[in-house]
């Protein structure tokens, strides 16, 4: 077909593009004729193909067939694996041929033969033990025969890292090299190797011309040059490097008298010590209290350690996450990403709430229950029919059954509301009486006590003893109303009507006292004559409720004009002289001209009003 290429109809072999030309099977012949008589496809001649075993050297020997060749039917002689023995055996077969005989071959040693009875593939190393001596022989070791050696001297096999210590060829001197392969080197004082003074500034034949002993043996004192020494010790920095201030000796230089700085091994602080400690360095390292803040390899925690030198800072903490089953938590040390799946199997039944589905074991942690489709036969709340399917959760989806329910505050029956819930609010005001028997909640329709550990704090509305107005203080349904100032919003107005003014309930008081006050002082004259003055009516509750504005002159001359129009029969709706009206009227025109020349307008008002002035006088 289109997706796997060509197949062959006869051997049903599959290739990827359609063949161009036709051979017989063996593919000797190309476009075989069709014979009765023989394989369809086939030449009918031998097959002469390899066959598919590596070591059969015979080609195939029955007519030209489809698929593999069979395996060679003749017989070959083979040893067995050893090589000591040998057999007459099919060709074909591919079995390896073991005899009872010990496999004797030489091991990697080769010293020792193989004691394993003929096997297949190379002998297993030699599991004898041999003892190895070190190249000075003070050291020995046991190791299997034939492990490589570091270097054989027909001595030693290995270095034991002590002190040589063997005679040198002087025979006076031990040698003082690291254990090595022999022979030792010269004795390093021997007067032929020996052509410098101890600290080698001066050639030791300079100072034979000077007058020093010609050494003869080693043992023979090196002449001083008697300078300073100046070799560099193992103390000091990079930039500043300590000598020795000796004279010129022989032997290891003296302790520097000088001070280094080291570092602890993190690098962070330096102490100074005295370069004699400096000869045991492990004595002297130091740890400081840095600890490091780096991210482990997991990248959640830091490394905390003190002085710390480490590079990879490996986490040692359990991960301790949960998997992803939910119930098992990472055992594994804290790693970076993800955790691998929880490996947990249970091998219990899987079965949804009714037990109609079913998942059978093994169940990996964490699985959920199966979907089951039938209707959910948990205990409910309510008795409505069920329409939702079988599930796993504990709580079952809230019922969406239409109802009629009251509201939180009773006030009303609403209808089309679902089962589950339970607090409906009718969006009306509470209205329910407080505890203080003077004030209704205000709150909008609500579940529970109005007030709940707090008092009423709604303004008082009992009327004021002078002015019937509202208390107005903090509701206080167990003591009396708090002596202060009313501060409700009266409307006055003078006694012709006039003038209105709102204010302020006290301050009107006030101020009808004050009217009240001036009269008393005006009755107070005719007191003094003898006549007698009616002063209740201004002392009474009643006339102090009934406060009012005082005229003014305005007022008094409205008085008088609309005294003289009753006498000259004058209509009062008429206005002459524009006394009713709040002020002068001016046209248009004069108004545009003060617009563009303010000056020249007054200065024309100025001199009219002194001219209507000049006149009255």
């Amino acid at each position: 077909d289109g997706n796997s290429g060509w197949r062959c109809p006869a051997c049903q072999n599959a290739s990827t593009q359609v063949p161009k030309t036709y051979t017989c099977f063996c593919g000797k012949v190309h476009n075989p004729e069709w014979n009765r008589n023989e394989i369809p496809h086939s030449c009918g001649e031998l097959c002469g193909k390899k066959r598919q075993c590596l070591d059969c050297p015979h080609l195939c020997n029955i007519l030209c067939h489809p698929g593999p060749c069979p395996s060679c039917p003749a017989f070959v002689t083979k040893t067995c694996e050893c090589g000591q023995t040998s057999h007459s055996v099919r060709c074909g077969q591919s079995t390896k041929i073991h005899c009872s005989n010990v496999c004797g071959n030489t091991l990697n040693c080769g010293k020792h033969s193989c004691t394993q009875v003929c096997h297949a593939g190379k002998c297993s190393p030699c599991q004898l033990t041999v003892q190895q001596v070190c190249y000075c022989g003070s050291n020995f070791k046991e190791v299997l025969c034939g492990t490589k050696e570091e270097f054989s001297d027909g001595f030693g096999n290995f270095s034991c890292q002590n002190i040589c210590g063997k005679k040198l060829n002087c025979g006076r001197h031990n040698c003082t090299q690291v254990c090595h392969p022999q022979p030792c080197q010269l004795c390093p004082r021997l007067p032929q190797v020996v052509y410098r003074c101890p600290c080698g500034q001066t050639p030791l034949s300079k100072l034979l011309e000077l007058g020093c002993v010609e050494r003869k043996i080693c043992t023979d004192p090196i002449p001083s040059c008697g300078k300073t020494c100046g070799k560099p010790l193992s103390c000091g920095s990079y930039e500043f490097i300590h000598t020795c201030e000796s004279l010129c000796h022989e032997g290891d230089c003296r302790p520097c008298s000088h001070t280094s700085n080291i570092y602890c091994r993190c690098g962070f602080k330096k102490k100074e010590v005295p370069c004699a400690l400096l000869r045991n360095k492990a004595a002297i390292t130091f740890m400081c209290d840095k600890r490091c803040n780096k991210k482990r390899s997991c990248g959640r925690h830091k490394c905390n350690e003190v002085c710390c030198v480490d590079t990879e800072h490996k986490c040692s903490l359990v991960c301790g996450r949960k998997l992803n089953c939910g119930l098992h938590r990472c055992e594994e040390p804290c790693h970076r990403g993800s955790c691998q799946t929880c490996w947990q199997t249970s091998f219990d039944e899987l079965t949804c709430y009714c037990g109609e589905s079913v998942i059978y074991p093994p169940v990996p942690c964490g699985t959920q229950p199966p979907e089951c489709k039938k209707t959910c036969t948990r205990p409910h709340d309510c008795d409505h029919p069920v329409y939702h399917s079988c599930h796993s959760e504990e709580k079952c989806p809230p019922c969406t059954y239409l109802t009629q329910k009251w509201c939180m505050g009773k006030h009303e029956l609403r209808s089309n509301i679902p089962c589950h819930l339970t607090d409906i609010s009718c969006g009306l005001r509470c209205n329910q009486m407080l505890k203080c028997g003077m004030h209704k909640c205000k709150r909008i329709c609500h579940k529970g006590e109005c007030l709940i550990d707090e008092e009423c704090k709604q303004p008082c509305i009992i009327p004021r003893l002078y002015c019937n107005h509202p208390c107005m203080a903090p509701c206080h349904p167990s003591s009396p109303c708090p002596t202060t100032s009313c501060c409700a919003k009266v409307d006055l107005q003078c006694e012709c009507g006039r003038r209105k003014e709102s204010m302020i309930c006290s301050e009107a008081s006030n101020t009808y006292q004050r009217i009240a006050a001036i009269s008393i002082a005006t009755k107070l004259t005719d007191l003094q004559l003898g006549d007698s003055v009616e002063i209740s009516r201004l002392i009474t509750k009643k006339e102090m409720k009934q406060a009012r504005l005082q005229c003014d002159e305005e007022c008094l001359a409205l008085q008088r004009n609309r005294r003289l129009a009753e006498a000259l029969e004058i209509d009062d709706n008429s206005d002459p002289f524009n006394i009713r009206s709040s002020g002068p009227k001016y046209s248009d025109l004069l108004k545009e001209d003060a617009r563009k020349d303010l000056k020249f307008v007054s200065d024309i008002e100025k001199e009219m009003r002194m001219l209507v002035e000049a006149v009255n006088k």
